[in-house]
């Protein structure tokens, strides 16, 4: 990885978008330590820190800190993932949508702008929703007259803006940087929480050695947390290289004197082929109900359960993690592969798959063999991202802000970066016939 980043510093061109993506990068980070006015932060501070086995905590976690400190950037990125998660569903449910984004390069851009407009409603809606929990928790600083609504105007549109703001950042990444651009943002906040991560593992270490009789097996599970956290790096790295490859055969063609085809091949798919993303969209949706309880305040009775239920540690949040990871794999494998064109495709090229006929028996069996991966890696990213949750019941060792959503968005996001740089420097070093 290192090489090819050396590398790909020595091509100008290359040097300009990682510098322009750098550039991004520090400007979001800036973005996430300008404070809103009219607010108490060190209450805030005193308040969100009790909030981190909470999925608030969670949220805190995916903005690098900006939710507790309640900064320009404090939305992060969750309303634009949302807005995705609701475009793209409305696109297969919508005729309308539907062939708006069969119309090639403009239709994209036409739900672009339009995934932008509600990615900026949701911004406001949620921003609302953050300002009633400062205002309850007394985090404002004036909550009566003019004052007070000039004050929830000035903090609301400043969320809003944010989240407006980090969208933007996102697009213009894409466009003159390098890699996604919103899973770079996602990975700069995490990447960001890492000493804090560091931090709260050495506090545990430390309480075990000022008290062994009380905290001894912190000497433990501190250390052990770090190991399982490298061994979890390496399985992540392992799973997104492996693949299934389908054999393919080719038949031979003869014009005039010359053999055409005749070769073997075969067919790669990925076996985490949605890469990050129902991870990340499995987070998003599991944040609404953080965000419903900012609008209501501090619940009692049943609604308190009901909540409490929806924090990261909590049993709910864990079988809902899961079975969202799974069902949006799913989804993303219906959306990226299609059986049927894939088995015409093979026909129209005089391939065949040995032992397998041409036409409809061809699509069945890579519908089959696609099931069968995608729910291989679905099991492993919910594994994966239900194993900090687990170690932490089990060990007592709360509030670490790095979980296993982080550890996978934060690999996958660097390994499909880094293949990305590869992509283009091939793309410049190859040379073609006219060379």
């Amino acid at each position: 990885m290192f090489n090819t980043l050396k590398n790909a510093w020595r091509i100008p061109d290359l040097r300009k978008k990682l510098l322009y993506t750098l550039l991004i990068i520090i400007a979001f980070r800036f973005g996430s330590v300008v404070p809103v006015p009219f607010l108490n932060v060190s209450a805030l501070n005193t308040l969100m820190a009790s909030a981190n086995e909470t999925a608030l905590g969670y949220i805190n976690m995916l903005t690098g800190g900006a939710f507790a400190n309640a900064t320009l950037f404090a939305m992060g990125i969750t309303p634009y993932i949302n807005s995705s998660i609701i475009i793209q569903l409305l696109t297969v449910a919508i005729p309308a949508l539907e062939r708006m984004a069969k119309e090639g390069e403009e239709g994209r851009k036409k739900i672009a702008a339009i995934t932008r407009y509600t990615t900026v409603g949701l911004g406001l809606i949620q921003g609302t929703a953050y300002y009633f929990y400062l205002r309850n928790n007394n985090i404002t600083l004036y909550k009566e007259g003019f004052s007070a609504v000039f004050t929830a105007i000035i903090i609301v549109l400043t969320f809003t803006a944010g989240t407006a703001l980090i969208m933007w950042m996102g697009e213009q990444i894409n466009q003159k940087g390098v890699g996604n651009g919103i899973s770079i943002i996602l990975f700069a906040g995490i990447v960001a929480r890492l000493p804090v991560t560091m931090g709260q593992i050495w506090s545990y270490f430390s309480a075990a050695m000022q008290s062994p009789e009380s905290y001894g097996k912190y000497f433990v599970f501190a250390p052990l947390f770090i190991i399982l956290f490298l061994a979890v790096i390496w399985v992540i790295v392992f799973m997104n290289d492996s693949e299934r490859r389908i054999p393919v055969q080719y038949a031979k063609k003869v014009v005039g004197r010359k053999v055409y085809g005749g070769q073997s091949t075969f067919l790669p798919i990925k076996v985490t082929m949605s890469g990050v993303m129902p991870v990340i969209f499995a987070s998003a949706i599991l944040s609404i109900p953080s965000t419903i309880r900012l609008f209501v305040g501090e619940p009692t009775g049943f609604w308190k359960g009901f909540f409490n239920a929806f924090s990261s540690t909590g049993w709910l949040y864990s079988v809902l993690y899961l079975l969202l990871i799974v069902v949006f794999a799913y989804f993303y494998m219906t959306i990226q592969y299609n059986p049927i064109e894939m088995a015409n495709n093979l026909r129209t090229n005089n391939g065949t798959i040995p032992g397998i006929r041409p036409g409809r028996p061809t699509a069945e069996f890579i519908s089959k063999i696609l099931s069968k991966i995608t729910l291989i890696g679905a099991i492993f990213l919910a594994f994966v991202a239900i194993l900090p949750i687990l170690y932490s019941n089990l060990t007592g060792m709360y509030g670490l802000s790095m979980g296993g959503t982080s550890v996978i968005i934060m690999v996958g996001v660097a390994l499909e970066t880094v293949k990305q740089i590869e992509s283009q420097m091939m793309m410049r070093h190859y040379k073609g016939f006219l060379d």
